[in-house]
């Protein structure tokens, strides 16, 4: 539910943004892509051979305790694999290896999945419209700031517009969640007109678990237990929160690495987004249902349903040209690799990092979940993309080359030309303070040899990328298989979609991180430099034996002073603050009201501080003095615009 780094870009963020297909990080056998040549036999004998030469040395190398793996294929379970701990001993207990039919495992975002599904169900049944305004199936008002209605189309697909949200994500404290009042508390604001802008949304998908819960008449994790684990043969997987007492032993242990004490058990604040635990042979046969193969006791859709579920939901009527690139499906996000359909979805809590991907053509899938975050911040991530996407590359290679571009050189210079910006992801928080966390993270696109663009760096990468144009405003990533698309408008690029639920947004120049944060770093200099003069100041005044300052001008020095100690700690109160955000702890409405009352007796010191300028002016008290005078009026200033310019002081302090 919580990506690995919140801080870089609240892109990956919370019940688990997918990455999907980037390059393997581990060293894995593949069939090489584009030469049309098949893959060994996927059969438990290769398939085991093949998780055991990566998994145990990429655990040891990485510092994550334990894994566990599902494969499954033609109707049936192929594989269930566990390794390393599901509990290190780190107490003084016996260390317990990973047991995938027994041990459970947070599964994240995953848990998304079962959420779209219950919606397909009511939707199969005629209780729920995929298009209604979902404000019918409400009891309480929904916040919008466009006309367009929110559809259940829009909360599956992670078009409804909402800006992100931190506060009550997860936690370790609590018993069972009341999820109509974590929905109704502080809702984000929509920021975006529905189904125009892919921005993932734990909220969205929540909203789409409470109008379960209405439409049903039961609670969320009553309904998803009877009607979609329960139907499937997931006798061992569950919503709830805490864990039911005939499963609470067998949850794994989740870490930061192998080496650390053990965590305590995980509270998902909105559980239709992300609270599902379950071990890997539960995970197989949810893949085997989705799959349409006979498992459990009754099919979780039927045939149109499912295949509506899996098939693209928005077209270019509301994504216009983004809707030549991935698009969500209901729930799924496309992640196709090697020209074969693939369907997934990633998942993170703040120990547990899942990815599920089932192969609708070819009755197919894998599942992954880790319990350790490792030693490096990407360990987790690029280790179970080292194995989806080794999985596809082994035994799904690709049959044919990949296709050439076929526009024209000078409509791909010009394209290149227009989309050449700075960049920030569309999952964002727009509305409040956090709008600062937007100068982490950007993407700088350049043109590169004339019709190619540079992304520095690449889309779901930290490294830069070297794209193409191949069809009239999608691009594909030069020796690999990423694919973009953008949308332009007024002769400007006005979004990026790069994966099916993320788009990049351009940033106008005056938030530009070469703009804001220069004009911040020396705004904060001139003031610690202003703050520091202040005591030397006075004690050169005794030890050479000069006169107090005059009195002319003094009550204009006092309130700018002022103004520059509020200033100063109010940045200080900002970074601390959301630091602890970023962290998942919570920062009381007091310390950020403080830190805003503090902002704006900095932002109103610059009237003051004018003031003092002009009389030192009209005095012609000497230049040091006048041009000190002026670099605090500036620096309060540019602080101030900061302020205005990043939400600092924004009414809303919800986070």
């Amino acid at each position: 539910m919580v990506a690995t780094a919140v801080a870089v870009a609240v892109t990956a963020a919370g019940c688990g943004a997918p990455r999907s297909n980037p390059a393997p990080s581990v060293d894995t056998p593949a069939a090489p892509a584009g030469t049309g040549g098949a893959g060994p036999a996927l059969t438990d004998t290769d398939v085991n051979a093949w998780l055991d030469g990566l998994l145990p040395a990429a655990l040891d190398r990485t510092g994550i305790a334990g894994a566990t793996v599902a494969v499954v294929d033609d109707g049936k379970i192929i594989t269930a694999r566990g390794y390393g701990h599901a509990d290190t001993g780190d107490g003084g207990t016996r260390a317990v290896p990973v047991d995938p039919d027994r041990h459970l495992f947070r599964v994240g975002s995953v848990s998304k999945l079962a959420t779209a599904t219950a919606v397909l169900q009511l939707v199969q049944s005629g209780a729920l419209d995929l298009d209604a305004d979902v404000e019918t199936y409400l009891d309480f008002d929904l916040p919008r700031s466009y006309e367009r209605a929110v559809t259940l189309r829009h909360l599956l697909t992670h078009t409804a517009g909402f800006e992100e949200r931190i506060a009550g994500l997860i936690g370790t404290e609590g018993g069972r969640v009341d999820l109509r009042e974590a929905l109704v508390t502080d809702p984000p604001a929509q920021i975006y007109e529905p189904g125009t802008v892919p921005a993932y949304s734990n909220y969205g998908n929540a909203l789409a678990g409470y109008i379960v819960e209405r439409v049903s008449g039961m609670r969320f994790e009553e309904y998803v237990q009877r009607n979609v684990l329960d139907r499937a043969g997931m006798a061992s997987s569950t919503f709830e929160q805490p864990l039911p007492a005939n499963v609470r032993d067998r949850m794994s242990n989740g870490y930061d690495t192998s080496t650390a004490p053990a965590a305590p058990f995980e509270i998902v604040g909105t559980p239709p987004a992300g609270a599902l635990s379950a071990p890997a042979t539960d995970m197989a046969r949810f893949m085997l249902a989705q799959l349409g193969e006979p498992v459990g006791f009754a099919p979780l859709l039927d045939q149109p349903t499912r295949e509506l579920m899996q098939r693209p939901a928005l077209d270019a009527t509301s994504l216009g040209t983004l809707a030549d690139g991935p698009r969500m499906a209901l729930g799924f996000f496309d992640e196709s690799r090697n020209g074969r359909r693939i369907l997934g979805h990633g998942g993170d809590t703040m120990y547990f990092h899942s990815h599920l991907q089932i192969y609708p053509d070819d009755r197919a899938g894998i599942f992954i979940s880790l319990n350790s975050n490792g030693s490096g911040a990407l360990d987790n991530h690029e280790l179970r993309q080292a194995v989806v996407n080794g999985f596809a590359d082994r035994y799904f290679p690709a049959r044919n080359g990949q296709s050439t571009g076929n526009v024209d050189a000078a409509t791909t210079a010009e394209h290149a030309a227009l989309a050449a910006g700075t960049y920030e992801s569309s999952r964002a928080m727009r509305s409040n303070f956090l709008t600062t966390i937007g100068l982490v993270g950007r993407t700088t696109v350049s043109v590169a040899d004339g019709d190619r663009l540079l992304f520095e760096p690449g889309p779901l990468s930290d490294s830069p990328a070297l794209y193409e144009e191949v069809a009239p405003w999608v691009w594909r990533e030069v020796g690999g298989q990423r694919t973009i698309a953008m949308r332009a408008a007024d002769n400007r690029v006005e979004a990026i979609s790069f994966d099916s639920a993320f788009a990049l947004l351009p940033v106008t120049p005056a938030r530009g991180s070469a703009v804001a944060v220069p004009v911040l770093a020396a705004s904060t200099i001139v003031l610690l430099l202003t703050v520091l003069s202040w005591p030397i100041g006075a004690i050169v005044r005794r030890r050479l034996g000069r006169a107090p300052r005059e009195r002319a001008g003094r009550t204009a020095r006092i309130l700018s002073r002022l103004a520059v100690a509020g200033t100063l700690l109010a940045l200080a109160g900002w970074v601390l603050s959301i630091a602890s955000i970023m962290s998942l702890r919570e920062v009381p409405a007091a310390v950020l009201r403080t830190a805003q009352v503090l902002q704006l007796v900095g932002l109103l010191g610059v009237l003051p501080a004018a003031v003092r300028l002009v009389d030192d002016v009209r005095r012609h008290v000497g230049w040091r003095r006048i041009v000190g005078s002026g670099l605090i009026l500036l620096a309060l200033a540019g602080a101030g615009w900061f302020a205005v310019e990043f939400r600092l002081l924004a009414p809303s302090i919800s986070y």
